[in-house]
């Protein structure tokens, strides 16, 4: 008893060695296996997947009785033998694995193996995750059982006219694929009652009856078997001759009746087990969907059943309302059917998102007149053998399923369960991650099927949980470890009614065993926190409508936790003691934040293209410029020129690392335009150059438009620059030369004029000056002496006369 008291006395510095301690030991922090929640060892093994209980009788006899669960590193260190430890593992076992075949018709094609393993068992403890490998090929020469739905409405005329011999040309094209192959024909129009088809007695006959372009034709009606699967292809040809055309009333056609009946009467119809079913669906129509039957009073749902008579005909035509897209897909799956479409361009969109909904569904566009219908199934086929798809059939919900693809590149594609782009007898691989998430009533056993899509091959995987401890297996009623008075199990006592203590050592309400200091927290503070009863030296914790209360002094409940949306923990964690302990896969306050990461992983396999960071399951782009779900674009990244170089080089040269062309069409999925001159005014893309390998410099530009599409516009071929002509070069330089010194002499030339212009002006100007100055001067004689006429004259003969002598 006084060993009790020190050790409630010392409690508060007891707990903070051990967290101290906790902490030290492991990078996670916060110790959520002593959390104080579990009084036993199964409820320990659900606290977390990381957390053992010690089952050692002597283990912890100073400690409370929760210290009994802890990390497994931390019992052995406390003195837990290994023996004694409690933490099972999760695992897998294989039971049936047989090899992968490689051809799929001969003598061995019943025994054909498309998936590896066949059947396998999975013994989990909640939270602690186990994987396992499938691997899928597609055998080459595999039976394929093709079923031809054709439409037989008025406006398929020219196309019933188009296919009269379409069995043998259809059955030449299909044994170049596979040397064994059937074929069947069944045709529909449309519920043969008001407002979907001509009712008045007039047109019970003949609902042409008055229409002049097709004045003859039959009943409509709702679907017809008339050749069930067979390698008799001329019986195909036969059928089709006797077919005549239908008119109702309104546009939409009652295919979807017909599939479901094709698909769902699996004996009538001849599906083989052992075989490829193809279900090719004509129409040039849309087709009515569920509901639509409530317009003839019809409001009984589709029940997904076989209702063909007799006669092979539909006989729930006028019964039931159409099948809805969720019923159509399951029968569909559940039948290893691969329907194609096979429609007219303008209801091509219609159709398209149809396959979205309904798994292992194409569709192809069909000529006015069915032309292209040989090719187009053909194609089709071809499309469904190149891509293999995991589906899960009855998957509990208690179960997280998690995929890897690892297709014919090998690079692993984290939450992946499809390879497309696939040839015959390639082998490709998936990882299957399962961990179960709460444990069932004891015994439990699930189950769920793995399945290609379209295959008859399946994985058959049974469930069993780890939920129970071993130790329980030694578990001792009125033990005299527990004073003779409450049950032995896994290293505690379970006390009967009335007792109480570590070892049903006290009975209720004996007040020679109260000590009220013992129940206190500290000193001041309410006995067992205001929410529980002393008595033992133990505090007994009250009973809450909201949740558990415990704790050595009741301070800890699993209701007093952050909510998101007004749900506990946001439904993603357990509430311990006001805190939320998330579940593998969230974390934060209130485990809303998702650490799920393959919705942030980018096409290339990075987390956010490299420009971000995951949060909460989405991207945040940290590079400026970068956005998308994936922080996929970004022009004005650094790297986008680079990166969008190697689609340039693969999409329109064949060349670059991308130069395979799975990976190019893989990686590479921005339109691209090719052009002759680029346009850079546009401010809102980015210019990119590179130089060839020839020393050529292609270009282009990237833009994202408003769609969010991206868009690459290249010129057609890179510009090469030729080598510059040695005369032509040499005549650029001479003329260069003689240009400079044309130009030196100008200027010389120019400078003289203006400096001889300058010194006549100065002596102009001095000129003028001079003659001012003798016009003004008194001493100045004119030089010109002036003589009167006789004088001249005289002299002048003088001078003749001496000139004589």
């Amino acid at each position: 008893m006084m060993w009790s008291l020190w050790c409630c006395t010392h409690r508060a510095a007891l707990l903070t060695c051990i967290v101290v301690h906790i902490f030290s030991q492991s990078v996670r922090g916060l110790n959520v296996c002593m959390s104080g929640s579990a009084t036993s060892c199964e409820e320990c093994l659900l606290i977390s997947p990381n957390c053992a209980w010690c089952a050692q009788e002597d283990f912890g006899r100073a400690r409370t009785l929760t210290s009994r669960c802890d990390l497994s590193q931390n019992l052995l260190k406390r003195g837990c033998e290994a023996r004694f430890i409690e933490n099972p593992r999760s695992v897998s076992s294989i039971l049936k694995n047989k090899p992968l075949s490689s051809k799929g018709s001969g003598s061995t094609q019943y025994d054909v193996i498309q998936i590896q393993p066949q059947k396998i068992s999975l013994s989990l403890r909640p939270g602690d995750q186990t994987s396992f490998e499938v691997q899928v090929r597609p055998v080459e020469d595999y039976p394929v059982d093709l079923y031809y739905l054709m439409d037989l409405s008025l406006s398929m005329k020219d196309d019933l006219d188009t296919i009269r011999n379409l069995g043998t040309k259809l059955a030449e094209e299909m044994k170049k694929l596979t040397s064994n192959f059937r074929l069947g024909f069944g045709t529909f129009v449309d519920k043969n009652m008001s407002p979907f088809s001509y009712t008045a007695p007039k047109y019970q006959e003949n609902p042409c009856n008055g229409y002049k372009p097709f004045p003859n034709c039959v009943p409509s009606f709702g679907f017809r078997n008339l050749l069930s699967l067979t390698d008799k292809v001329d019986r195909f040809n036969e059928e089709v001759q006797k077919q005549m055309v239908s008119r109702n009333r309104d546009a939409p056609e009652g295919g979807f009746d017909a599939i479901l009946q094709a698909a769902v009467c699996k004996e009538r119809i001849g599906w083989r087990k052992e075989a490829y079913h193809l279900l090719v669906f004509a129409t040039d129509d849309v087709p009515h969907l569920a509901l639509d039957g409530k317009l003839a009073g019809l409001v009984q749902p589709h029940d997904g059943q076989c209702h063909l008579n007799e006669k092979n005909e539909y006989s729930a035509s006028t019964k039931m309302d159409y099948p809805s897209l969720a019923l159509l897909g399951e029968k569909l799956a559940e039948n290893n059917i691969f329907l194609i479409f096979a429609v007219t361009k303008r209801h091509y969109v219609l159709y398209k998102n149809f396959t979205a909904l309904i798994p292992g569904t194409t569709v192809e566009i069909l000529d006015q007149s069915s032309k292209n219908i040989i090719q187009l199934i053909v194609t089709a086929y071809n499309n469904i053998r190149s891509k293999v798809e995991l589906s899960v059939w009855d998957h509990p919900e208690d179960l997280n399923l998690a995929f890897t693809a690892t297709c014919q590149d090998g690079q692993s594609l984290s939450g992946l369960r499809k390879c497309a782009d696939l040839k015959i007898g390639d082998t490709v691989s998936f990882d299957i991650s399962v961990d179960a998430r709460s444990c069932p009533p004891s015994g439990t056993q699930k189950s769920f099927t793995i399945k290609p899509v379209g295959f008859k091959d399946r994985l058959e995987v049974s469930v069993d949980y780890r939920c129970d401890c071993g130790c329980t297996r030694y578990t001792q009623t009125n033990s005299s470890r527990c004073s003779s008075s409450g049950t032995y199990a896994c290293g505690t006592c379970h006390c009967e009614s009335g007792y109480r203590g570590a070892h049903c050592e006290c009975e209720e309400g004996d007040a020679g065993s109260l000590n009220l200091s013992a129940c206190r927290e500290a000193e001041g503070k309410q006995v067992c926190s205001g929410r529980g009863e002393c008595s033992c030296n133990q505090c007994w914790c009250y009973e809450s409508e909201f949740g558990k209360i415990y704790g050595t002094f009741c301070e800890c409940d699993d209701f007093s936790c952050a909510r998101h949306k007004g749900i506990l923990c946001s439904g993603h964690g357990d509430c311990h003691c006001g805190e939320c302990k998330c579940h593998a896969g969230y974390i934060g306050d209130n485990c809303n934040c998702s650490t799920e990461t393959a919705p942030c992983v980018s096409e290339d396999g990075r987390i956010c293209s490299g420009r971000g960071s995951c949060v909460c399951g989405r991207c945040q782009c940290t590079e400026p410029g970068a956005f998308g779900d994936t922080c996929e674009k970004c022009p004005t990244c650094p790297d986008a020129c680079a990166t969008k170089r190697e689609c340039i080089e693969c999409r329109l040269f064949n060349t670059g690392k991308f130069a395979d062309n799975h990976t190019c069409q893989r990686m590479c999925k921005d339109e691209i335009i090719t052009t002759e001159t680029l346009n850079t005014d546009d401010p809102s893309t980015v210019l990119c150059l590179y130089k060839t390998e020839n020393d050529c410099v292609m270009k282009f530009t990237y833009s994202e438009h408003a769609s969010g599409q991206s868009v690459l516009t290249a010129l057609r071929e890179p510009e090469c620059a030729s080598a510059p002509d040695a005369l032509t070069v040499l005549l650029a330089v001479v003329g260069s030369i003689l240009l400079v010194g044309i130009v030196l002499l100008a200027i010389w030339k120019l400078v003289i004029t203006i400096h001889d212009r300058r010194e006549f002006a100065r002596f102009q100007s001095a000129r003028s000056r001079a003659r001012y100055e003798m016009a003004s001067n008194p001493l100045y004689k004119q030089p010109i002496s002036t003589h009167p006429v006789e004088t001249v004259f005289q002299m002048y003969s003088k001078s003749y006369n001496g000139g004589v002598h």
